[in-house]
């Protein structure tokens, strides 16, 4: 299996149609049909790493002030538990079963454009707020052989993620924005893996584009994952809304 990074934007990306979402749902005809997905979402940022192990994960809806649609799509993918136990005793750092989550709108506003059907089993893995972007990386490269059986590793989250500086009303990035998202693609392309894990060197761009390291963190897990992929596409390589970054990345 291949590994994916989807830079997932708004919530609203659940419910509209726009140049991105085409891009998603064009998706599960371009890579081969998943036994089931690890999902690393930028909205589950725990202390320590965790895993969902839960026969039937419920439908997380972790965002506020949207209008009544969004939080009436419902998600009914079935969970890994097996997958869950394997991935977990593949992780050389201390992970715990935690089923107090679910499929969060990371994992859920993406996933069901890509798989309507919501009939591939998913489960999911923490960010840890507690460790270093290398330990992230690394993670992801202990999780790899989990694509020899099947499994699509799939990281939701922006290279660009600012809040509070989103303009509703802007189509594309500031400048500091866009000069990060091209910084960052152009090593991911280049496979200087490093320097994307070390993405502070990027200095002033770097520090506004990725205030918290949640929404970053998951590129660093696919990344880890994809070390030896054979090709890298990139896709929906744009910046909007001012401060997020939509830029997506496939490596096969």
């Amino acid at each position: 299996m291949p590994a994916l990074f989807v830079g997932h934007g708004s919530p609203m990306n659940a419910v509209e149609e726009n140049r991105f979402v085409e891009e998603w749902k064009a998706l599960g005809n371009k890579i081969p049909r998943p036994a089931a997905i690890l999902s690393v979402s930028a909205h589950w940022f725990t202390e320590g790493t965790r895993v969902t192990d839960a026969q039937a994960p419920r439908t997380v809806y972790d965002m506020y002030g949207f209008p009544d649609a969004l939080y009436k799509i419902v998600y009914p993918a079935k969970g890994a538990p097996e997958f869950a136990h394997l991935a977990k005793s593949m992780i050389s750092r201390k992970v715990t079963i935690d089923n107090s989550w679910g499929h969060d709108h990371g994992t859920w506003s993406v996933l069901h454009r890509i798989y309507p059907d919501a009939d591939i089993p998913v489960f999911q893995l923490s960010v840890d707020r507690g460790i270093s972007p290398h330990e992230h990386y690394q993670i992801g490269r202990e999780l790899s052989a989990l694509q020899e059986q099947g499994v699509l590793i799939f990281g939701s989250g922006n290279v660009v993620h600012n809040l509070a500086r989103v303009n509703w009303s802007m189509d594309g990035g500031y400048p500091w924005a866009e000069e990060f998202d091209a910084y960052i693609k152009e090593h991911v392309m280049a496979r200087q893996n490093e320097n994307v894990i070390n993405y502070q060197q990027a200095g002033a761009s770097a520090a506004m584009s990725v205030p918290t390291p949640d929404h970053f963190s998951p590129l660093l897990y696919v990344l880890g994952a994809s070390e030896n992929a054979e090709r890298v596409t990139v896709f929906n390589d744009a910046c909007t809304l001012g401060a997020l970054s939509m830029t997506s990345y496939l490596f096969q």
